[in-house]
């Protein structure tokens, strides 16, 4: 049977044809929510660089200020960064994207979004920076990944940059969680009721205590994983470059 008909039989089979949409589907949709995700992150790195080098230092105090609403937005649409490869749309493992995800929010909804304490503090600027940083070459490289094409500044700056960047993040993190113990013991916020016998509470800050440990667990996990994906990227020859 010659090529031509096969590709004729292939295009009227419905089976065929449901396969190609579900996958135009998929694609689009993948390319929407990274579109999506870069410009907020990018509005987020300018506008923090802006207000640096407009008004200066006085300004790394007022980052929650400016940026917590698209931060707040960036941050609940990640959660589907956990479910695309759980669903297999991703070719790529679930566990490390969950630490990131769930590490992420863990800082931004318990700790910022519930102490208003800790919104003016200047770690605010270091951890949303760090963040920002991290995803402005991340998300246009799966921008063009959706596209099956590569641009090798770009991929050479994503498979690079982490290993200065996520550990800055990570210590920015810890700091935030130091900063933020005294004062969930103070507030009892979170805390846990105990019996009489047991004492009156258990601080929120001791489960912070621990996910301190979790929090240096994952950048070792999210560590090892980049730099995998770094071997095996730079290994492939099959994408397209511009």
């Amino acid at each position: 049977m010659s090529t031509a008909i096969t590709a004729e039989l292939t295009r009227n089979d419905p089976e065929s044809r449901s396969w190609d949409l579900l996958e135009t589907l998929t694609k689009t949709y993948l390319f929407t929510y990274n579109l999506i995700q870069l410009l907020g992150f990018l509005w987020i790195f300018s506008s923090i660089t802006v207000n640096l080098a407009l008004e200066g230092t006085d300004s790394v105090y007022h980052t929650f200020d400016y940026c917590w609403i698209v931060m707040f937005i960036c941050q609940i649409l990640a959660v589907v960064e956990v479910l695309n490869p759980a669903l297999g749309l991703v070719n790529t493992p679930v566990f490390p994207a969950m630490v990131q995800v769930m590490g992420r929010n863990v800082i931004l909804f318990v700790i910022f979004g519930s102490l208003v304490e800790m919104q003016n503090r200047i770690i605010v600027f270091f951890v949303f920076y760090t963040w920002s940083a991290i995803e402005i070459f991340r998300y246009p490289f799966c921008l063009l990944a959706c596209l099956g094409m590569e641009w090798r500044l770009l991929s050479w700056l994503r498979y690079t940059s982490w290993a200065l960047l996520y550990p800055l993040a990570t210590v920015a993190e810890a700091v935030t969680v130091v900063q933020s113990l005294s004062i969930f013991d103070e507030s009892d916020l979170y805390s846990i009721p105990l019996p009489p016998a047991l004492g009156q509470s258990l601080s929120f800050s001791f489960t912070l205590k621990l996910y301190l440990f979790v929090m240096f667990l994952g950048l070792f996990i999210n560590l090892r994983h980049m730099n995998s994906q770094r071997r095996l990227h730079f290994l492939r020859k099959d994408i397209k470059v511009d």
